[in-house]
């Protein structure tokens, strides 16, 4: 039973938190146009 209270409580918590992050929302600014490379580039033939 104590188990169960405890995931009640911490699913809780983890709501409150992505809710009150969204109601805050994303912070201002822009996007960066050039894509972001997600390997090491190998050499140029």
């Amino acid at each position: 039973m104590r188990a169960l209270v405890a995931a009640v409580i911490g699913l809780a918590a983890a709501l409150a938190l992505v809710l009150t992050i969204s109601a805050i929302g994303a912070p201002p600014g822009e996007t960066s146009p050039k894509p972001l490379l997600t390997t090491v580039p190998g050499p140029k033939n």
